[in-house]
């Protein structure tokens, strides 16, 4: 298999097969993330992809259902060569339904709705899209490269092509004393454009990332623990999702991890604040500090 520098896939996809079509990130300018720094980007050429297609057939079944495309921003390729990826992968997985990636909200926006719609026709489907927020202030200075109105535009085209995708959000990332504001502009896009699973991370500062510069010249405050939760709560109390979507909030640098359906909302909230509580007896003080989990 043709895999270059790291290798991410989301971990609900732990089962499901990796096809590297691309390898790096074309952005890789986001304030905190540092997943691809020192990898180049690039685009993996045809015959490597066939070639990976042929020895996956060796080890998965001929009516496998679904495919990831690797790796941070397959779906920067554009659509035509999309288009003669999904043609290979049905040569050798005729019963692929969805061929699943992440993607951006900048990768989406230069793909037409007719283009977006020939994707989902050919499979394209079931998108991770790191939104991380959609509070404007947060989104610029964590450089992402599109605005809150670009959010809501390309989630509609997604919508009108029949895209579903899945939303990764970050607590915290709008910085101290803002997680009402952040929360509340999230989770009215998150209602509006409802995605098939939501799943959650605290912010965390690395090294050699811009946002540890911010944190150094204080640009930007961390916020406490507590106010990381106190986001998160109000995305559990706050969001109207579909019973069978999911909330996946098992990160590492959650402090309280939880997943469910939000069949389960009620309960969700319930177990939430019982973990707190065992938090604050446990931990004196420790949801007060101003230093969360992941801070160097």
């Amino acid at each position: 298999m043709h895999y270059t520098g790291p290798v991410y896939r989301p971990p609900p996809e732990a089962d499901t097969p990796l096809l590297e079509i691309t390898y790096g990130c074309s952005w890789n300018r986001c304030s905190f993330c540092t997943m691809y720094h020192g990898q180049k980007f690039g685009i993996s050429p045809l015959e490597d992809i066939e070639s990976d297609l042929k020895e996956l057939s060796r080890y998965y079944p001929k009516d496998l259902k679904k495919i990831f495309v690797e790796n941070g921003d397959a779906f920067s390729l554009q659509s035509h060569r999309l288009l003669e990826i999904s043609d290979l992968i049905h040569k050798y997985f005729p019963k692929v339904e969805t061929i699943a990636c992440y993607a951006s909200i900048r990768n989406i926006k230069p793909k037409s709705l007719e283009d977006l719609k020939k994707l989902r026709q050919a499979g394209y489907d079931c998108f991770y899209i790191g939104l991380e927020t959609a509070y404007d202030p947060a989104l610029k200075q964590m450089q992402k490269g599109y605005t809150q109105s670009d959010e809501y535009e390309q989630l509609k085209k997604l919508e009108d092509a029949g895209i579903t995708y899945n939303a990764i959000v970050m607590y915290g990332v709008a910085g101290k004393g803002n997680y009402r504001q952040n929360a509340r502009e999230t989770i009215k896009l998150l209602n509006r454009f409802k995605p098939k699973m939501i799943l959650t991370m605290s912010t965390a500062v690395q090294e050699n990332t811009p946002l540890a510069e911010m944190v150094e010249n204080g640009e930007f405050e961390i916020p406490t623990e507590r106010e990381m939760l106190d986001e998160e709560l109000l995305h559990l109390e706050n969001l109207k999702m579909d019973d069978d979507y999911l909330y996946f909030g098992a990160h590492i640098y959650n402090l309280s991890r939880i997943t469910q359906y939000f069949k389960y909302q009620d309960d969700m909230i319930e177990r939430f604040k019982k973990r707190v509580e065992e938090i604050d007896k446990n931990n004196p003080g420790l949801l007060d500090s101003i230093l969360p989990r992941g801070h160097l």
